[in-house]
């Protein structure tokens, strides 16, 4: 696909998704995110960029750690992601904090500017994930710290036949290579061609609990990075693809809900 497509779709993708994805994700992306910030070990006082923020589920827990004198820069390629993030901080009465729209590959910053990034959940989604890593390492002052989370391996996310099933009723191409970066090595031979060293890997396993089958449908179509595409059918393909997805979940099925095997991956680089 080409790359401008993709950023294309993501951008409008997540526009569309924004108003959901607090409700149907929080909770069930928190393991990976907690220990995003663990392995971030933040410090105060230090100056962090979180990219591909979304509404700030890891930018705000973040800025706890900070004290009074750091600072955080959350940037998405989704305006109205960055609006809501906004919005949210405004409420908070948060002046430590600021949120952009920014595409990754192009941060529009200054070299050596911060001393940590985070990226929790949206290299998978990026044309490039190299070249955002890159730009990742470009904007670290030396001895620097990234920090970044993918899903796992297709075959140990229960939910992954989501892509399948809308690609076959729209070429959505909504992230052709989503679990690339999840396979074995992949992700830590990113951040080595990007030029970080020092490189650690966790690989975790988690499970994703939805109380009913309108909140599984809800996360898999509303949410997520298929939104966009589902917002394009008819009522009679949406009904179409609920019963299809609901079918591909029916061995994670416990009584009115359902418990889905996830996986997720996380790495952390250092910059010379």
């Amino acid at each position: 696909m080409e790359p401008a497509l993709q950023r294309r779709i993501q951008r409008y993708g997540w526009d569309k998704a924004s108003a959901y994805y607090e409700v149907f994700w929080q909770q069930q992306l928190k393991p990976a995110q907690d220990l995003l910030l663990e392995m971030a070990d933040l410090q105060p006082g230090e100056s962090v960029l979180d990219v591909a923020c979304g509404t700030g589920l890891v930018s705000f827990p973040a800025l706890a750690k900070l004290g009074s004198k750091g600072r955080l820069l959350g940037t998405d390629i989704s305006e109205k992601m960055v609006e809501m993030a906004s919005l949210l901080a405004a409420q908070k009465g948060e002046n430590r904090v600021r949120f952009a729209r920014m595409d990754a590959e192009e941060l529009g910053l200054e070299n050596s500017s911060f001393d940590v990034v985070l990226c929790s959940l949206g290299l998978m989604y990026m044309p490039d994930p190299r070249k955002a890593l890159e730009e990742m390492r470009r904007v670290l002052k030396p001895g620097g710290r990234a920090v970044a989370a993918v899903w796992g391996q297709r075959a140990q996310c229960g939910w992954a036949e989501i892509f399948e099933i809308v690609d076959q009723h729209v070429a959505s191409e909504v992230c052709p290579m989503f679990f690339n970066l999840g396979n074995p090595d992949m992700l830590e031979l990113n951040f080595k061609a990007a030029g970080f060293t020092a490189i650690g890997v966790r690989r975790i396993s988690t499970i994703l609990t939805y109380k009913d089958e309108q909140d599984a449908l809800g996360a898999a179509f509303e949410g997520g990075p298929v939104a966009l595409a589902y917002n394009k059918f008819s009522e009679s393909i949406k009904q179409e693809v609920h019963a299809a997805y609901l079918s591909s979940l029916a061995p994670y099925k416990k009584g009115e809900g359902y418990e889905v095997p996830g996986e997720f991956v996380l790495a952390q680089g250092i910059t010379k």
